[in-house]
């Protein structure tokens, strides 16, 4: 099906181009958001009559877009999750969860706008993009942990499993030293 972009759309084409798509991904995906029309005559003149307002309201979009973009790039938001012991989440975290986070720290985020390679699912800081339009996006971290003190220290670098071998490591120390105290006054007697 041949079809007119209204928008920039990734990996098909700028606004105004008339592109070759398959019919299912035209008639389920382009045209009811409103990224596209079918290329018919009437709505070739059509589309040519307004291309000058479709350019202006991309452009104010576009601006709109990169001042938000400025100041949510780099954006780190914490995200408390139950897990386990070796840190892998009882569950997922997902770009509606990330969009939850962003929106609760004052910044106005959909969940379609967020884009994740594949389900959060151990601690530690991730990070996800934001696309707030066709041509502009961002890069947020996730701080996902167990709790907002957890978070603290992995804010500070230090990952879940090696706040573990710390604290394992801290402990054989000790039950090593109460053997040899019990050692050494058991060879005094």
């Amino acid at each position: 099906m041949q079809v007119i972009l209204l928008e920039r759309v990734a990996k098909l084409g700028q606004m105004g181009e008339v592109v070759s798509v398959k019919d299912g991904y035209a008639r389920n995906f382009l045209l009811p958001q409103g990224k596209a029309l079918r290329a018919n005559e009437s709505n070739i003149k059509s589309f040519e009559a307004r291309k000058a307002q479709l350019q202006a309201e991309n452009l104010e979009t576009k601006k709109e877009a990169e001042a938000v973009a400025a100041k949510l790039d780099g954006q780190v938001f914490v995200v408390i999750r139950s897990a386990s012991d070796a840190g892998a989440l009882y569950g997922s975290v997902n770009n509606r969860d990330a969009a939850e986070a962003a929106t609760s720290a004052g910044f106005t985020v959909n969940r379609n706008q967020v884009v994740l390679d594949r389900p959060i699912k151990d601690l530690g800081l991730h990070t996800v993009t934001v696309v707030l339009h066709p041509e502009v996006s961002a890069k947020i971290s996730l701080n996902v942990a167990r709790s907002v003190e957890e978070a603290e220290l992995q804010a500070t670098g230090k990952s879940i499993q090696e706040l573990a071998a710390e604290a394992e490591a801290a402990a054989d120390f000790e039950i090593a030293e109460l053997f040899d105290d019990i050692g050494g006054a058991a060879s005094e007697e």
